[in-house]
């Protein structure tokens, strides 16, 4: 038997309205693993700027232990 168009047109928008949230829900969980990932990369720029700190200070130590 075939579905009444009413029906199949109801079918549709319930589908419709289940894909809006699902891709609303998708949509913000990326938004937020985007916004972990800028904070991650802050902190590792953050960490190479000690670090190439942390190397001119040894260097300069061991230039000034040579001379």
């Amino acid at each position: 038997a075939v579905a009444p168009l009413g029906q199949v047109s109801e079918l549709a928008e319930q589908l419709e309205e289940r894909l809006f949230h699902l891709y609303g829900f998708h949509n913000e969980l990326i938004q937020e693993r985007l916004q972990a990932l800028a904070e991650v990369m802050e902190r590792v720029e953050e960490v190479r700027a000690e670090l190439r700190h942390v190397c001119c200070t040894v260097e300069a130590a061991y230039r000034d232990l040579c001379l």
